[in-house]
């Protein structure tokens, strides 16, 4: 997938406390996720603590590989660009969608293997997640009823079951920031 990098622009602080730009560059860490029909996710940051530290000028804090939840107790902001959908995902089985979501350490997450599910790539995180559509389109796929969400349009994600298809024929860029959440007892099953 040939796309636009992503910049990201750190603010820290000098030995003096003023205000400077720590880092002005393109986001490294980089991967897209369940082969050529995947997503590509662009790891933007992440918090590993609420309240989050702020320090003069720690860099981000480390993780291994692309993970699809935020830290606990964290936060993540993550930019991914979507293909348009294809035979390839319209056809997966539950295992497969199983293995994409297991590429970033969330294969519990699938539910296309759930009776009636309504796309192969759903999935429900203990998370509450903002999407922000910044550039074409995407449909937003719950257990009931579906919507299609267009640039400028925000998602409040609830850790509902749900799924993103690309039914246009160019790339969707979205915009995700990620928190950690916890279930209420009656929503944890």
């Amino acid at each position: 997938m040939n796309v636009k990098p992503v910049r990201r622009i750190v603010t820290g602080h000098d030995a003096a406390g003023r205000a400077i730009i720590q880092e002005d560059g393109v986001v490294t860490r980089v991967q897209q996720v369940g082969g050529a029909i995947g997503p590509m996710f662009h790891e933007v940051w992440n918090t590993q603590a609420t309240p989050a530290p702020i320090d003069a000028a720690s860099g981000e804090p480390h993780e291994a590989g692309i993970i699809l939840a935020p830290p606990k107790g964290g936060t993540r902001i993550r930019i991914l660009d979507i293909p348009p959908e294809g035979e390839g995902i319209r056809t997966m089985t539950p295992e497969e969608a199983a293995a994409h979501f297991a590429e970033v350490g969330a294969g519990h997450a699938s539910n296309a293997a759930k009776a009636g599910a309504r796309h192969a790539l759903m999935h429900r995180t203990e998370t509450v997640d903002y999407g922000i559509v910044l550039e074409g389109e995407l449909v937003l796929i719950m257990d009931e009823g579906e919507t299609t969400c267009y640039p400028g349009d925000i998602v409040i994600q609830r850790g509902t079951n749900h799924g993103w298809a690309n039914r246009s024929d160019r790339n969707c860029r979205i915009a995700f920031i990620l928190i950690d959440g916890a279930f209420a007892p009656e929503l944890k099953a």
